[in-house]
């Protein structure tokens, strides 16, 4: 699995209330823009504008459901968002504890 970062998939779970669309997607496994809507304090135009965002990321995919188009999460591609932002952490986790041994040895020769 590629864990180099990906910018427009950052970009894209960046936003809370892309996050928050990911979490009642997860939950309720697929849903329109409506019903989406129906739990945040946007509108239907804002929810399905942040949606499009995902759908470009990747994260969700859409098919039609009557005369509106019902999402679902991409898990494979979300899998790859948590794997990134894993490598990340232990990335910083290493320069972390670079840091305090440096200072620790800093403090000793003091």
């Amino acid at each position: 699995m590629n864990t180099a970062v990906d910018d427009d998939l950052w970009s894209a779970i960046g936003d809370p209330t892309r996050r928050r669309l990911l979490d009642l997607l997860l939950g309720e496994g697929a849903a329109t823009a409506t019903s989406l809507s129906e739990h945040l304090p946007v509108t239907r135009q804002a929810v399905a504008k942040h949606l499009t965002v995902l759908d470009r990321a990747g994260l969700v995919h859409a098919h039609a459901a009557g005369r509106e188009k019902q999402y679902r999460v991409d898990e494979t591609q979300l899998a790859r968002a948590v794997a990134q932002l894993a490598a990340v952490g232990n990335t910083w986790d290493a320069r972390l504890r670079r840091i305090k041994r440096i200072a620790e040895t800093i403090e000793r020769n003091r």
